[in-house]
């Protein structure tokens, strides 16, 4: 066959002279795109949007952190104050100010252009990290345009894109996609002044485009999630210091001027902070939270190896080539440009490995270094052609065929109904997957990355545009809040005895009681418009407390669900003083 493409270096890119059409449809397209950056821009958000909005503006708010953030920020709205960070009375130190500020920006500009009830809607809050995770699909194509060819960097960008992590994290009110898109800018930039510095290039007046891009990126990042962008900074710098027995290509960031914006950035919300509250919030982000996940915090605890089994899940489709690319990847770990990719994913990955509070989107800020080293090796031809690593390529099929039996019996035990409109898109998906496995070979490995990109598109269509919000018992909250919209009387105010999820205060005020069975009674007898929302496990209390103050009350609803967060079913009645309708 005709080589299609020279072997670059890793760190020294270059165009194909002369493109020849794999014989693919899929390929064919991705011919076209290729002529321009405009075209590749276009199609990574175009791509971006096909995975990521199935679900996006109907999957209810998820518990707990989702619906924490969410209800902090609708918190933040509501009293005008950007300082402080509240969940109802209490403060919410744990991470900086950047995303409340991103999800209330997005919140008020629907209210200002005149959105209907915009502060109880979850897909608003979602908006920053949607923003964020095809941003940091775009920051991935450009940074991998200084390592791999146009094309390699399209390829790339779409692995990141279709993986399990981002395609969750894009859905959910968090801060992880937009620190993904700050973390790849920042590496981006810091790629483009080592390799400058690699090749020899000494320009007499070094741009201040990378510099900017690059202090500007740490400034938010610390704003998003506090200093945990300087740990993946730090540890790539260091690594390649050693490696290279110097480091003095760090002054091309001109680190003086940089430290310099970069604080001007960010001091002024710590100042604010601190003048606000004392030390309170530097002892609850630093002590309280990062610190303690030293330890297995909230039962998140596993051992060493546990990111690396997920790995094969969370960054499906790309998993199986990544596997595939490994080994030439190492043999290739002195060249420039994979020393650096190297050094960006191996310390950090190692850390988090050794840390005991494992959570699956701790590693997301890696996983673009992971897609760039997988398409050079991709792009060289040297891909694994051992039998073993080969039998890999099954693993296209596997995920979308386990995913889809899972998906339908969770929703057959769930809700008693079988989602026969998602059938169609894992039927598609499934194909697709097969495709991938059946026409793979390492000289045509694109074009089955295309099919599972394609099946993943199927998959995210199917699972998080059918089956998660059929799963109604699910989401308790969601019901709840709507059986209250339906009273009859104005204002209602509303008691929770054994269900305190975040979610539940989201949906249904600020103002909402969390309290036991016994103040949900004494709640409950208060005055007319209130309702108390009883777990059945503290009906009892709730009788007992009814009774010993003579309050008469009806039974307006019962809700039957499932506590995701404890991982148990439960069933909530809505109780309301007698004359309330």
């Amino acid at each position: 066959m005709t080589e299609t493409y020279a072997r670059p270096r890793f760190g020294e890119p270059r165009e194909p002279k002369h493109r020849v059409n794999p014989g693919s449809r899929l390929a064919g397209a991705l011919d076209f795109v290729t002529a321009s950056h405009i075209r590749a821009v276009a199609f990574l958000i175009f791509c971006g949007l096909v995975l990521f909005l199935p679900g996006f503006f109907n999957i209810p708010p998820i518990d707990r952190d989702e619906a924490r953030f969410a209800q902090a920020t609708k918190q933040m709205v509501e009293s005008g104050d950007l300082v402080d960070i509240r969940f109802q009375d209490e403060v919410r130190y744990k991470k900086p100010v950047g995303i409340y500020w991103l999800q209330s920006a997005a919140v008020e500009t629907a209210s200002a252009l005149g959105l209907p009830r915009a502060q109880v809607r979850i897909w608003l809050y979602r908006v920053p990290s949607l923003i964020g995770a095809i941003g940091a699909v775009l920051l991935t194509y450009w940074t991998a345009l200084a390592f791999v060819t146009r094309r390699g960097a399209i390829l790339a960008g779409l692995m990141l894109c279709s993986s399990v992590l981002l395609g969750a994290e894009a859905r959910l009110a968090k801060t992880d996609a937009m620190l993904l898109l700050t973390v790849v800018a920042a590496m981006g930039a810091l790629a483009r002044v080592y390799l400058s510095w690699q090749r020899g290039e000494d320009p007499e007046h070094p741009p201040w485009t990378w510099p900017a891009i690059f202090w500007t990126a740490l400034a938010g990042g610390i704003l998003l999630k506090g200093p945990l962008i300087l740990m993946f900074v730090v540890l790539t710098v260091a690594t390649l210091a050693i490696l290279d027995r110097s480091a003095t290509w760090l002054w091309r960031l001109r680190p003086v001027w940089g430290l310099m914006w970069m604080l001007v950035l960010v001091l002024p919300w710590f100042v604010a902070i601190f003048w606000r509250a004392g030390d309170a919030f530097f002892a609850d982000s630093i002590g309280g939270d990062m610190l303690s996940k030293l330890a297995a915090q909230e039962s998140h605890g596993a051992p060493p190896g546990a990111y690396l089994l997920l790995f094969w899940v969370t960054f499906w489709p790309g998993a199986p080539l990544a596997g595939l690319a490994a080994p030439a990847v190492w043999r290739a770990r002195r060249e420039p440009g994979a020393q650096f990719l190297l050094a960006w994913l191996l310390p950090s990955w190692i850390v988090f490995e050794l840390v005991l509070t494992k959570l699956p989107h701790y590693v997301l800020p890696l996983y673009p270094a992971i897609a760039i080293l997988t398409i050079g090796a991709l792009e060289r031809r040297v891909l694994s052609r051992s039998w073993l690593t080969m039998r890999g390529a099954a693993w296209w099929f596997v995920v979308p065929a386990l995913t889809s039996i899972v998906a339908v019996i969770g929703a057959i035990t769930l809700t008693r109904q079988p989602v026969f409109l998602a059938w169609p898109f894992v039927a598609a998906a499934l194909i697709f997957g097969l495709f991938a496995w059946w026409l793979y070979d390492d000289n045509h490995a694109e074009r089955s990355l295309l099919n599972a990109v394609v099946a993943a598109m199927f998959l995210a269509a199917a699972i998080y545009g059918v089956v998660v919000p059929a799963l109604t018992p699910l989401f308790p909250s969601a019901e709840i809040a709507r059986a209250l919209r339906n009273v009859v009387c104005v204002g209602p105010k509303a008691a929770a005895a054994g269900f305190h999820e975040p979610s539940l205060v989201f949906m249904t005020g600020t103002q909402t009681l969390l309290t036991d069975g016994s103040g949900a009674a004494d709640f409950l007898g208060q005055g007319s418009c209130r309702f108390a929302l009883v777990e059945a496990r503290s009906e009892r209390g709730f009788a007992q407390r009814a009774e010993a103050i003579g309050l008469r009350y009806n039974v307006a609803a019962r809700i039957d669900g499932y506590n995701i967060s404890q991982g148990r079913a439960i069933s909530i009645a809505i109780f309301r003083s007698e004359g309330t309708e």
